[in-house]
């Protein structure tokens, strides 16, 4: 039987939101292990001088833990 565990992060990226969810996904993949899906949360961006500058992501990533 399989067990997987869920973790929240935030990401961001200036070009697009689905940079800043592969960019979270590639860098939560780094630290934990069989990574199985993520799940966008929440997008927000940050506005400058009237432009969105940033778009940021809030993901709940899960990972099936080893046995």
């Amino acid at each position: 039987m399989a067990v997987a565990r869920v973790t929240e992060i935030i990401s961001g990226s200036t070009s697009s939101i689905e940079d800043a969810v592969n960019e979270g996904v590639s860098r939560a993949s780094q630290t934990l292990t069989n990574v199985q899906s993520a799940w966008v949360k929440d997008i927000k961006t940050v506005v400058t001088d009237g432009k969105v500058t940033e778009w940021r992501t809030t993901l709940a990533v899960t990972f099936l833990l080893e046995d």
